[in-house]
């Protein structure tokens, strides 16, 4: 097909409107706006709106889409789709005036003909309703709107269906390889079609590896499959440490001439996983150091840009992870994209509810009419990526206990395994809390499962390995805090193959699920307004990495070895309560002005034998940092200005040493692009570090005020924000209190080349600029 992007020059209109008004009228107002479009994330936040803490009170409400298509006339006789990657939610499609369909879930792909209503050489009104309206629907931020790429499609009566490219790999060694291709053929016409399938393989280094073509029949109004193989000698193999990405396009070929074609990446991997082999990719054990991650792209909202879901992975395979769930949805094809150049794993997941629902409007309502055709759209159209290891069927399914909820995994595992036998299939599954029933009840719907999934649950897996040897286990949420004992969980034993902590990257909604607080037990199970962060990532909102993340990196045997972190002052006479899903309020930080002589707590985080504390070059002891101690040395410091060392031993040689400087006063402004040159098609993004310093440079996290930026040039201010979880500012504007020294602008490109001129300034600060080159 040919496939053209749909996603400039749109109008939106926020709120209801009658179909009659759809055109443009005086007393409508329409605002211009390009795609992807997040609206929540623009509007102010308010206890009052009905999203609640949950929905991080974001607004969500109706909102209409309209865009004129121009449909030349030499597209009579062909087929026009229309192809959304992700509305939220409740999307229907209209031209000119005819419905053309709807779409409950928000999460999956859909596209829809819009061949009957089309006036070709003339202008189509398009219209897009998006209900996010029905609250609750979501226990997360879901934002609304059009939030990722919407496509135009072109095709010929015969032709390649969309997501109808798929590629396997059947028998693969480091010697030879196979290369399968399952071709779904389209024939619209009333008379059979016969033509040609051509394949050309390109390999990782952009040369030919390989071809294949077969003549072809199609029947008449029906659809064929078309099976090809490529043999490839001595294949580069995709793994995380060498994500190889092949390349097949596959060419239908009618009287010598090409009428459609079709193309993907792929990799050739093998992957295998038992009780007593553990997972294996290519032969070799891997176990997983995974992390949670919902679909939202922080400060942006969930506007997908491929930028930034890009950038979500870099971060996080910096940071040591090696393996990413979805949770608890499919996500942005640009993700996925991602993760295959970056060599992420994934479980790539369906569902968060079942039948029987968590909130009052949530997917539940669409289930049974709808769960096959998403099952559908989540595999076909993501079945080709190589970092895709596991398909999941749902998360804490209210139904896991009872036979009910094992006769419907059976059913969606049944569905999936027929669109793909590939991969192995999980579900993640949690402990009693909602049911009068035992935990060995759910052993039922883990038969339906290739793998199990164990949220928050590291302690059954003793006993159900006993009962159940041949269970593979994975963590598929953990604890912030119970990092230590879920990976010795994981090294201990084979059955038990990776964990996922929840969660990677913090997000939107489930406000203050993560916070420490001092309100003793009092609070409640989510915070109160304005609390709007979950504040539980190991990355915060911005992408900064929090110091859980420096132990979990330590944990898990990565680069970092020695890491401190410094417990901020508590009033006296207050205890600090941290939630199951938190971390203690700490930063590696030592400067705290007004609190000198006040005894601070230490921890320092260490992979090796034990530690030395020093401040100003006096030892205040040493300590073991072994497994014993949960590779943790805790120390009681008073607070007094200067150097914090921390000194790693691994038996009697120093092995690391890590400092922590006072910092000056506040004297000056620094940005830091993650990118000095971006593209000049309209969307590409840098994003762009603020930071308070001191005269020397370094950070000042206890100087924190408003900054404001100007910009010029061919670009834009898309987000600004902070990893603040109780700030009222808005995402969108120039300005932004820092918060513990940092905050973070997002740059858009307009479309156009040249030179985008970025400057902030504070009070009683040095200003600061910098430049982003555009081509």
């Amino acid at each position: 097909m040919q496939k053209q992007s749909l996603d400039l020059d749109w109008q939106f209109h926020l709120g209801d409107l009658p179909h009659s008004l759809l055109q443009p009228q005086d007393e409508i107002t329409w605002r211009a706006v390009d795609l992807p479009h997040d609206w929540s994330i623009e509007l102010d936040r308010s206890p009052e709106n009905p999203s609640g803490n949950a929905g991080g009170y974001f607004p969500m409400g109706r909102g209409w889409y309209r865009k004129t298509l121009q449909v030349p006339e030499e597209w009579r006789g062909k087929l026009v789709y229309l192809e959304f990657e992700g509305v939220y939610m409740n999307a229907e499609i209209r031209l000119n005036q005819h419905f053309i369909g709807r779409h409950p879930y928000g999460y999956t792909s859909f596209y829809d003909d819009l061949t009957p209503y089309l006036a070709f050489g003339q202008p189509n009104e398009l219209a897009v309703l998006v209900d996010n309206a029905s609250q609750l629907n979501s226990r997360w931020y879901s934002g609304s709107g059009i939030y990722r790429h919407v496509w135009l499609m072109v095709a010929e009566p015969v032709h390649i269906d969309e997501w109808g490219l798929y590629i396997t790999t059947p028998v693969v060694s480091a010697s030879a390889a196979t290369v399968q291709a399952v071709t779904t053929l389209i024939n619209t016409t009333a008379e059979t079609w016969t033509g040609m399938v051509q394949l050309t393989l390109t390999g990782p280094d952009g040369l030919p590896a390989g071809s294949a073509e077969v003549k072809v029949t199609a029947p008449s109004n029906d659809h064929c499959l078309v099976i090809q193989d490529i043999e490839v000698p001595s294949p580069c193999l995709w793994s995380p440490e060498s994500p190889s990405l092949y390349h097949l396009d596959a060419e239908l070929i009618s009287n010598g001439r090409t009428i459609d074609q079709a193309a993907s990446p792929f990799g050739i991997r093998r992957l295998s996983v038992d009780a007593q082999h553990g997972f294996l990719i290519n032969g070799q054990p891997l176990k997983l150091k995974g992390g949670c991650v919902h679909h939202d792209n922080g400060v942006m909202g969930a506007a997908s840009y491929d930028r930034s879901e890009e950038r979500k992975v870099e971060l996080l395979k910096a940071s040591g992870f090696n393996a990413i769930r979805c949770a608890h949805n499919p996500p942005a094809p640009a993700f996925l994209d991602a993760c295959d150049r970056l060599g992420m794993l994934v479980i790539d997941e369906a569902f968060d509810c079942w039948r029987e629902g968590k909130n009052p409007y949530d997917y539940h309502v669409a289930f049974d009419d709808w769960w096959q055709r998403d099952i559908e759209s989540m595999v076909r159209r993501d079945r080709n990526h190589p970092s895709i290891v596991f398909w999941s069927i749902g998360n804490e399914l209210v139904e896991r206990g009872r036979p009910e909820g094992a006769e419907i995994a059976r059913r969606l595992a049944t569905h999936v395994r027929s669109l793909d036998p590939t991969r192995p299939i999980t579900a993640a599954i949690c402990g009693v809390w909602n049911g009068n029933w035992a935990w060995n009840d759910t052993d039922d719907i883990f038969s339906a499962l290739d793998v199990g999934g164990y949220n928050y649950l590291w302690k059954e897996y003793a006993s159900d390995h006993a009962r159940q040897p041949e269970r593979v286990m994975m963590g598929t949420e953990s604890f912030p805090l119970e990092a230590f004992e879920n990976w010795m969980s994981v090294l201990g034993s084979s059955y038990v193959i990776g964990d996922f902590v929840w969660t990677s990257l913090d997000y939107l909604g489930e406000s203050g699920i993560g916070r420490s607080h001092l309100g003793g037990g009092k609070e409640g199970f989510l915070g109160a307004y304005p609390w709007h962060q979950a504040y539980c990532g190991d990355l915060d909102l911005c992408g900064f990495r929090r110091p859980q993340s420096y132990y979990r990196e330590i944990v898990w045997g990565g680069k970092t070895k020695l890491s401190i972190s410094v417990h901020y002052p508590i009033p006296e006479g207050k205890t600090e309560t941290v939630t199951l899903w938190g971390w203690p309020d700490v930063g590696p930080t030592w400067t705290f002005p007004g609190h000198e002589g006040q005894l601070l707590k230490v921890d320092v985080y260490s992979a090796w034998d034990r530690v030395e504390l020093r401040l100003n070059n006096r030892s205040l002891g040493i300590k073991p940092t072994g497994k014993e101690e949960k590779m943790i040395a805790a120390f009681e410091v008073p607070y007094t200005p200067g150097v914090l060392t921390a000194i790693g031993y691994q038996g009697d040689q120093v092995a690391d040493t890590v400092e922590l400087h006072t910092a000056g006063e506040p004297t000056r402004l620094l940005l830091s692009p993650d990118r000095a040159a971006i593209q000049a098609g309209p969307g590409d993004l840098s994003f762009v570090t603020v930071e308070i310093q001191d005269e020397t440079g370094r950070l000042h996290p206890a100087a924190d005020r408003p900054v404001y930026c100007t910009i010029t040039g061919p670009g834009r201010i898309a987000a600004i924000g902070s990893g603040n979880p109780t700030s009222t500012e808005a995402y969108r504007g120039n300005v932004r209190t820092a918060f513990r020294g940092r905050a973070l602008i997002v740059v858009a490109s307009n479309g156009k080349t040249g030179e985008i001129h970025l400057r902030i300034q504070a009070d009683g600060l040095e200003e600061a600029d910098t430049v982003i080159q555009v081509g």
